[in-house]
């Protein structure tokens, strides 16, 4: 960022000020941006910029109307504002080590060579040879290369549910450019239509993963690609099931507004072909439920779950759905359907319903269990039913260890943080011991507000 638009830093004063580093402590963006205001001179419009926040927002935060609990909007206010890291109970931001000051490793004196581990295997060819090898022996893809590929994102999926993809990105990432190779000469229109095709599955695939690591300007550059990859073969539906991903995301990002109208977009290209399947126009009203609750619209979050499921009773066997909709079954309806009302605070109507989706959902989709899991315990811990939310949280630990994925871990923290009121209740107690158990298994990721 050239240094004449680098956000000014917090006077000193403030950031060692005692009212501002309790607010800090249990973020409460209320006195914070009202003391960023009065003694650093930056005004809600210039906090909304600054942190990717509507102005509306910020005043609504200001007033005590609305409270800011996503991870993704607590680092973006850290950013922008230029609160150092720890006062929010966050790791060390990057703007805060100079690069005059960084560290760089350097090797042990006298050693003549890396350590051993860190050595390239020798026996093998180097990425550029590789490339050249490949193009030496040429290609010709046909009917059953494509059906290979199809298959193998298949099984990327499944391994997305049950393990996350972290792991899995490498390898999505290598076949969508072998996938784009095969692209650059010419083939015979059938082939060339299903090498698009599954050049924008590997695509969304690979945003996919990104968006779920909460990598959220990575995973746009990939759904854009996918959109762009689809839009060669004007295959609309599933343009609509990119631009649906990425009205999630915008949720995800306290970006209701642009939620709305990226699946507005969506349904719109699902309207503007005939062969659009009553499930994926389901899975589009859902999404739109979604962005409504987001932006706190009651009215239009219960008229966009009545189309969903309007649609989803048109759904009959042998419809032609496309395999990227498939896991939009009863159990996903029901639990959007309880996710949605939840947003909304309509706790006592999201509980069942949440409830009923578990008990159906697959075991093999541990993000999934963990993810629903854990709306659930908020759900229970809005209508005051701590032990039974506590109980929920700790059952969802066993899921969430066996996946990585950082969408999980954001609603396990904002569950932690939201039990800072009953910290000393046996119950909450319970879970937090437990919590700290599944976090000391290598590779979990400690609460970033469990730190110390």
């Amino acid at each position: 960022m050239p240094e004449s638009r680098r956000p000014h830093e917090l006077p000193t004063a403030l950031l060692t000020d005692p009212r501002m580093i309790d607010a800090c402590r249990v973020r409460d963006f209320a006195r914070i941006f009202r003391l960023v205001k009065t003694r650093a001179g930056i005004y809600p419009s210039m906090i909304a910029r600054r942190c990717e926040l509507t102005p509306s927002r910020v005043g609504e935060v200001i007033a005590g109307r609305r409270q800011l609990l996503h991870m993704d909007v607590i680092e973006r206010i850290a950013d922008g504002l230029r609160i150092p890291g720890h006062m929010l109970g966050l790791t060390r931001r990057e703007w805060e080590t100079p690069a005059a000051l960084a560290v760089v490793e350097r090797q042990p004196a006298g050693s003549g060579h890396p350590p051993t581990e860190l050595r390239p295997l020798a026996a093998l060819p180097g990425v550029g040879v590789d490339s050249i090898l490949a193009l030496a022996a040429g290609t010709n893809p046909s009917p059953s290369t494509l059906h290979a590929l199809r298959s193998s994102i298949e099984d990327y999926w499944r391994r997305d549910d049950e393990h996350g993809g972290e792991t899995l990105r490498p390898a999505v990432v290598g076949q969508l450019r072998y996938v784009e190779g095969l692209l650059k000469d010419r083939r015979p229109p059938p082939i060339q239509h299903g090498l698009y095709g599954i050049a924008a599955e590997l695509a969304r695939l690979t945003g996919w993963t990104y968006f779920d690591a909460r990598q959220y300007h990575q995973a746009r550059a990939y759904f854009s690609e996918a959109l762009q990859l689809a839009k060669e073969i004007d295959d609309r539906p599933f343009m609509a099931n990119v631009l649906a991903c990425m009205s999630l995301q915008a949720t995800y990002q306290d970006k209701p507004a642009d939620a709305l109208a990226l699946v507005s977009a969506a349904q719109d290209q699902a309207r503007a072909v005939s062969g659009t399947t009553a499930r994926v126009r389901a899975m589009l009203a859902m999404r739109e439920a979604f962005a409504h609750a987001a932006l706190g619209d009651r009215r239009a979050t219960h008229t966009a779950i009545s189309e969903a499921h309007r649609q989803f009773e048109r759904i009959r066997p042998g419809d032609p759905d496309p395999p990227w909709v498939s896991y939009f079954d009863e159990p996903k309806l029901i639990v959007d359907t309880g996710i949605a009302h939840g947003r909304l605070g309509e706790a006592a109507i999201a509980e069942p319903l949440i409830a009923d989706a578990l008990q159906r959902e697959d075991p093999a989709n541990q993000r999934g269990r963990a993810f629903h899991a854990f709306w659930l315990a908020q759900t229970q811990l809005q209508r005051g039913n701590l032990d039974h939310a506590c109980h929920t949280a700790t059952e969802a630990l066993v899921p969430a260890a066996a996946v990585t994925s950082e969408r999980v871990s954001g609603h396990l923290r904002e569950f932690y943080d939201q039990l800072a009121p009953h910290r000393e209740v046996p119950a909450a107690v319970a879970f937090e011991a437990r919590l700290r158990e599944v976090l000391a298994v290598p590779g979990q990721r400690t609460p970033s507000s469990m730190r110390t």
